[in-house]
């Protein structure tokens, strides 16, 4: 399975662009794609759920998408809106790369895909939508919520999609535990056998 090691930093194999069309904000898109990376084909079940059930990201600020792929949660953000500046971010170079050309082929100049290092720590996000990368571990998992969650901004909201059977309710109770009181985190709902989580930043 070659998504096995879309979490590596440099996935193995030829980096070689192939075309991709999907709908994404209720049109057809043509973007492109590879191998190497998570869900290489199309958007996984996991990330259909997520965005056909979220609210709208906030209007303005900033916005993240946490492990980016090829981009269709970024992408999404950024059509839906227009005036928001999105920040997507991938340990996997490959995805980086992917995202920010996908960007540019909707003509979007409000997308800046990048690694995590590479965001300015002091940012704080509006809205924050993920597939978390459940399958890295769950040190490894943990150490990235702990990461970005905590950078949401006073009244801000993340959206997570997690599969039942790979641990969404222990991960709800650990977050819950992990995060100060500042944060509320609610089961939104239930479709396909995945959940979606939404921690909540209290507005002051």
């Amino acid at each position: 399975m070659e998504s096995a090691h879309y979490f590596s930093a440099q996935p193995a194999g030829p980096f070689t662009r192939k075309p991709l069309i999907v709908d994404l904000a209720g049109e057809t898109r043509r973007l492109q794609t590879s191998s190497g990376i998570f869900s290489p084909d199309g958007i996984d079940k996991g990330t259909a759920v997520l965005l056909a059930d979220v609210p709208a990201p906030a209007p303005q600020g900033n916005l993240l998408d946490i492990g980016c792929g090829w981009g269709p949660i970024a992408l999404t953000m950024a059509l839906r809106a227009p005036h928001a500046r999105v920040y997507a971010v991938d340990v996997n170079e490959r995805c980086v790369t992917l995202t920010n050309e996908n960007a540019a082929l909707l003509g979007l100049s409000n997308i800046t895909a990048s690694t995590p290092e590479a965001v300015d720590p002091e940012l704080r996000f509006d809205t924050i939508w993920s597939n978390p990368p459940i399958r890295i571990g769950k040190d490894e998992l943990h150490a990235l919520l702990r990461l970005w969650i905590p950078r949401l901004a006073p009244g801000g909201s993340a959206w997570l999609v997690v599969q039942k059977n790979l641990g969404s309710d222990s991960l709800q109770r650990w977050l819950a535990a992990e995060l100060d009181p500042s944060f509320t985190v609610t089961r939104e709902s239930t479709a396909k056998s995945f959940r979606i989580l939404r921690v909540r930043k209290a507005s002051h």
